[in-house]
Parts: structure tokens; sequence; C-alpha cells
């Protein structure tokens, strides 16, 4: 189980993550889908696309975020391939024409416990990221 601070991160993460696919034309058709064990984050489409996206949101102490690795260098090789499966499950129970991709939307904070919200210093949404 994830500490509250890192679960917290997480789910702000995936609100704001929601906000901004919004905001760029998507309509987002599901949260936190579930199949079986495997879960994806955000289901979103545009008119062509389905986009199944895997949120990474990390914090960062000031100057800390060039020198570290980015949020979505934790999707390894096992994520992507539960997420998959899980996408494979999603399109089977609800059949579409629009094209399948596989995203990741990266969300950089900067860490300040006397701020009430954070504060966003950077997003990369890396369309068809595997």
């Amino acid at each position: 189980m994830a500490p509250a601070g890192s679960r917290k991160t997480g789910d702000w993460g995936e609100r704001y993550a929601v906000h901004y696919l919004r905001r760029h034309g998507y309509t987002v058709k599901e949260r936190n889908y579930r199949a079986g064990h495997h879960e994806i984050d955000i289901v979103a489409c545009t008119l062509r696309t389905i986009a199944f996206v895997e949120v990474k949101t990390r914090s960062y102490a000031p100057g800390e975020a060039d020198r570290l690795p980015p949020p979505g260098h934790a999707v390894g090789a096992e994520k992507r391939r539960l997420t998959r499966a899980a996408a494979r499950q999603y399109l089977h129970e609800h059949p579409t024409r629009r094209q399948p991709r596989m995203d990741v939307l990266e969300i950089w904070l900067e860490a300040d416990p006397d701020r009430r919200r954070p504060r966003v210093l950077r997003v990369r949404h890396l369309t068809g990221a595997y």
C-alpha cells in the first residue's frame, strides 16, 4: 500500500489529469477502470481514438525536478503488460471503432507543505507511449 502522502499526490494527479484531458478535447469515459486485479487510471476518447491513460504524478523539492527521472519512468514492463490486458478487457466489454492507444500523462508538482494545493511545474502527455 502506498504511503498516505503518495496516495494523496496520486489522487490529486488523476483529478488534474481528467481536467487536463477535457481541456485538450478528450471525453473521459472511465476513471480507475478495473479488470480483475488490473487497473487503468483513465479511459478517454477523441473522435478517432480511445486512449488508455496511465497517470504518473511526482512531487519534487525545489530544484529537484530536473535532476531526477521523469514520473513516467515508473511505468515498467510489468505495468505496461497489465495495462494492455485491462485495455483488451475494456475493448471486449465496450466495442468501438476508435483506434486504441496507450498513453502516459506525467505531472511534476512542487513540494510545498505551506500550500493548500500543489503547484504544477510541468505536464507531459506521451501519446502512444507503449
